[in-house]
């Protein structure tokens, strides 16, 4: 029909269709939650984390902007409106580049491509799980009215976004033991984003580490000189190490272990690039095995490069007041006394250690991506914790012999024992429970460690620029 109901031009159609109007009316009034026909910042969040929107993409805040014309801090009707019809002209054009065969579809190898055209490989599986979370018909093709009603109340402005909020959404993210590390766009590399995100990390884990620091010396305290006869615990740990050195003594070795996350993340990102490469070959993307795969690789390479600082760290962190008068002070008592080797002490069981990790991110990832395309933050946060949790009672006898082996000298006529004499000693002596020393402290420690990397994540991508759909 060439005009609008009046007979007049239609410039935008479905901005006089009876049944848009109706629906935008609901919609309001779902948002508008004290019913005074105005929707503040307040409503529009609630309404939002109603829906399903993640708190962290702050799109209350961009909807205001965008759709408060009067600038009063509110939307009346005729504001929102206005502001959905825009939108909708948005996305609109987002859907036809979308659609590349013009048939007024998307399809799960039009998603894919799209992905591919902006340098970001996925699976064919990954696709089918960004389509599914749109598909209401069960068709598993998208039409315009699901993609409209699906990214309506979304901000984003382009198809770039589009992409890295389904990135985002689709990748787990576990934290300090990531086995599978985040994909950065052709955009993301060529602007510098990438490099913002990975200094997002690195700020999220050096505030997260010394958060957690007093409980991560204690765990390490309990792994070398915890045993059946001493009887120590937590608060008997820690109150001998406040004896023996004052509150600031709780701190020890935190300094290294804050240093090391700068060149850890540096090499490993680097690293991951080059063996998902490698794994790739003539593939146009990898299986969400093979990313695995590449990132405990990763993971490896990064660990054997910085492992003279892990044995620093655990050498500072056992110190006496007095015995070193910093990290340089250290390493060269180390070399002097013990040489080079000294420095690769516990090497095998750290790298034993992070198979069970991988494995157990591995089960929690293919779980968990049966389910959803769109995980809220509480969802990432059980995830992260759950999946940290679990590799650390797998992987964490190797963890402890790992410990006592860098220790070794720093215990007066010790013996220095292989990594299997270690276990037979402990086994014989202590029984299992011994190989699980210091693990209270640890687990204490896991959810506000990931807790405080999240925030602090989230607020240093906000700082840095860094968008976050």
């Amino acid at each position: 029909m060439p005009g609008g109901r009046d007979g007049g031009p239609a410039p935008c159609p479905e901005g006089r269709d009876p049944e848009r109007q109706k629906h935008w009316a609901e919609l309001f009034d779902q948002l508008d939650t004290n019913k005074d026909g105005r929707v503040d910042i307040n409503e529009l969040r609630e309404g939002l984390a109603r829906m399903g929107m993640n708190a962290s993409s702050r799109a209350e805040q961009e909807i205001l902007r965008e759709g408060d014309t009067d600038r009063d801090g509110e939307l009346d009707f005729e504001e929102f409106v206005s502001y959905l019809q825009e939108r909708e002209r948005k996305l609109r054009l987002m859907f036809h580049s979308l659609d590349r065969n013009n048939d007024g579809q998307i399809d799960v190898s039009e998603i894919q491509q799209t992905f591919h055209s902006l340098g970001v490989y996925i699976s064919l599986q990954q696709a089918e799980k960004i389509l599914q979370s749109m598909d209401k018909d069960g068709t598993m093709t998208v039409d315009w009215l699901e993609w409209r009603d699906h990214f309506i109340l979304n901000p984003l402005e382009n198809m770039e976004e589009v992409v890295h909020y389904w990135k985002h959404s689709t990748v787990l993210d576990i934290g300090e033991c990531l086995t599978v590390p985040d994909e950065f766009s052709e955009k993301e590399k060529r602007t510098g984003m990438w490099w913002k995100q990975l200094l997002a990390g690195a700020m999220a884990g050096a505030v997260s580490r010394t958060g957690t620091a007093p409980l991560d010396r204690l765990k390490v305290f309990m792994q070398v000189h915890a045993s059946k006869t001493n009887n120590m615990n937590v608060f008997g740990g820690l109150k001998g190490m406040i004896q023996e050195g004052g509150v600031r003594s709780l701190w020890r070795g935190n300094g290294i272990n804050v240093l090391k996350i700068a060149p850890e993340s540096a090499i490993k990102f680097m690293a991951y690039e080059q063996i998902k490469r490698a794994i790739r070959g003539q593939q146009e993307t990898l299986r969400v095995q093979e990313r695995f795969v590449a990132g405990s690789l990763a993971g490896a390479t990064a660990q054997t490069i910085i492992y003279p600082m892990e044995v620093l760290k655990t050498r500072l962190t056992l110190r006496k007041t007095g015995q070193y008068s910093g990290v340089a002070d250290c390493a060269k008592k180390i070399l002097q006394k013990e040489g080079i080797r000294a420095f690769y002490k516990g090497y095998l069981p750290n790298v034993l250690g992070i198979i069970p990790y991988a494995g157990i991110d591995l089960a929690i990832y293919e779980k968990y991506s049966r389910n959803t395309a769109d995980p809220g933050i509480l969802v990432l946060l059980a995830c992260g914790t759950i999946s940290s949790t679990c590799g650390q009672i797998a992987s964490y006898p190797l963890a402890l012999v790992r410990t006592r082996m860098q220790a070794q000298a720093s215990i007066e006529g010790a013996p220095q024992p292989t990594m299997l004499g270690l276990f037979k000693h402990i086994l014989s002596r202590e029984g299992v429970l011994g190989l699980y020393r210091g693990i209270a402290p640890n687990f204490m420690k896991v959810i506000p460690a990931v807790s405080i990397s999240y925030v602090v994540y989230e607020n240093m991508k906000q700082v840095l620029g860094v968008t976050s759909r």
